[in-house]
């Protein structure tokens, strides 16, 4: 090269003075600053592009929350359930008097034979065997053959109480109990717990068909008061599962009491589903 072109020559030109220019890194390296002007150039868009959806997507979110309103239409009314009256079993009616041979047995006087009155002759003592004491005399059946009514309980038996035999089996299911069992905590309790249970469980199909009622739903509570068994008998059809869920998430229950005891019995609890205007 020239000295005279030396001061306004370019590096490459000086650097490749003589050589092969056209093998391929003489271009590569005339054009290294100009490729990485357009890498950067591309970069930069691709990075604006994707701030600029995430701003969009920002964007659409809050208008969708915005624009988001709570259907306050439907109202669930709790309505405490009636208090069922526990079943009473009347006394059994007084046993009618045996009809049975008595014989007078008084205190005994000694006195001559030919002065006792016939009404007041002592009875033999094989008569006394067969017959109930009293205080008069009358003849009838044998009175050991006749099979005497279970005796009574003093105090419970005055006030008309009948009390069911006591067992120790814990097994035992009963069907009508003396105290039912209870949800821990009473009515108030009951109803805080189905306001919060079933606030948000109304089925929708109901709700646009503007179905409500009364649904029964019967279950089995074990003297832990654990409870199973637990199915809908009665009320609308399409509220016959929420109840049931609720039944099973309402946890122990207070045990059924037969004769003071703890006992295992069938519990049936009404529902309550009301639509409010």
């Amino acid at each position: 090269m020239e000295t005279s072109k030396i001061l306004n020559a370019d590096f490459l030109d000086i650097l490749f003075e003589g050589r092969n220019k056209e093998y391929g890194a003489y271009e590569l390296r005339k054009t290294y600053g100009s490729r990485v002007r357009k890498s950067i150039a591309v970069m930069g868009s691709l990075v604006l592009i994707l701030v600029a959806g995430f701003l969009f997507a920002g964007n659409q979110k809050a208008m969708i929350a915005s624009t988001f309103t709570i259907d306050d239409s439907t109202v669930l009314t709790i309505i405490d359930p009636p208090i069922e009256d526990p079943v009473i079993t009347p006394p059994p009616p007084p046993a009618p008097p045996l009809d049975v041979m008595e014989r007078r047995n008084l205190n005994i006087v000694v006195i001559p034979d030919h002065l006792v009155p016939p009404n007041e002759e002592v009875p033999l003592n094989e008569e006394l065997e067969h017959a109930k004491i009293s205080l008069v005399n009358r003849d009838g059946p044998a009175f050991d053959n006749i099979e005497m009514p279970p005796a009574g309980n003093g105090e419970a038996e005055r006030k008309g109480i009948v009390e069911h035999p006591k067992s120790n089996n814990t097994d035992s299911l009963y069907l009508s109990v003396q105290i039912n069992a209870e949800y821990p905590g009473g009515l108030a309790a009951w109803s805080r717990f189905l306001s919060k249970t079933l606030a948000n469980n109304y089925p929708q199909e109901a709700i646009d068909q503007e179905i409500s009622g009364k649904v029964i739903v019967k279950f089995i509570v074990d003297v832990e008061g654990n409870v199973s068994n637990v199915e809908a008998i009665s009320g609308p059809a399409i509220l016959h599962e929420t109840a049931v869920k609720a039944i099973k998430k309402s946890g122990k229950w207070i045990p059924a009491q037969q004769n003071g005891r703890k006992v295992k019995a069938y519990r049936n609890q009404p529902i309550i589903f009301s639509i409010g205007e």
